[in-house]
């Protein structure tokens, strides 16, 4: 499903060339449950943005449903990223003026989907994560578990085949990170492809198969013995 061949990626700071992937090559299977771990600096973010279709690589080709992606307009990378990859961010970026349903609704109007059918969806979305009780709500009237439960919610509506998380438990305490990391393996467990970057060594080892970065490489990518993994 996702194929990435020979990819670098390179940033220009100062008088300096840093390379913030080197030499990536990676094959990930649909429906596979992947975490990304590392140091800071060490590339996490930066392959999750390229896979995710949010940068381009600097040299290299990224497969997507066997689909060459690189080759892609900006306009074609973007309709691409709406219909078939969803974002879970650590610091939720929610709309602060909408209502938890408006922000679930928003990638559909973006997506053009007409009203009659958004509505229905977002409802759905919304009772299948417990949050029926907090659609008229506002981010600032929601815990951090309930904000990161919209944010999912937000990210799934337009059924991605590939959701990223970035820290997805990064601004939440224990239990609220527990009920986040459950509701991203049940979509896990419902088919969805699912990659986690995290510093959490617990979070990361939940995962079916462990990649490992340092300085823009990834060094160590180990399938799970333990029993945690939900595929």
């Amino acid at each position: 499903m996702i194929s990435l061949q020979h990819i670098h990626r390179d940033f220009q700071v100062g008088d300096q060339v840093v390379h913030a992937l080197d030499e990536v090559n990676l094959e990930i299977s649909a429906g596979e449950y992947v975490s990304i771990m590392g140091p800071s600096g060490s590339g996490k973010s930066t392959l999750l943005n390229l896979i995710g279709l949010l940068d381009r690589p600097s040299d290299g080709h990224y497969l997507l449903n066997s689909e060459d992606v690189t080759t892609l307009s900006d306009k074609e990378q973007a309709e691409t990223r709406n219909r078939q990859i969803g974002f879970v961010f650590q610091a939720f970026h929610l709309v602060p003026r909408l209502t938890a349903a408006e922000n679930v609704e928003l990638p559909l109007m973006l997506a053009g989907m007409p009203p009659e059918e958004r509505k229905p969806r977002v409802t759905q979305t919304l009772e299948s994560l417990g949050l029926t009780d907090r659609a008229h709500h506002k981010p600032d009237q929601l815990s951090g578990g309930q904000r990161q439960r919209v944010a999912i919610a937000r990210a799934t509506v337009t059924e991605p085949k590939v959701l990223l998380a970035d820290e997805p438990t990064g601004n939440l305490d224990h239990k609220s990170g527990d009920d986040v990391i459950n509701v991203l393996e049940s979509l896990n467990n419902k088919g969805i492809t699912l990659l986690v970057v995290t510093h959490d060594h617990e979070l990361g080892e939940r995962a079916q198969r462990q990649l490992k970065m340092r300085d823009g490489c990834i060094v160590s990518n180990q399938l799970n013995t333990t029993g945690h993994a939900s595929l």
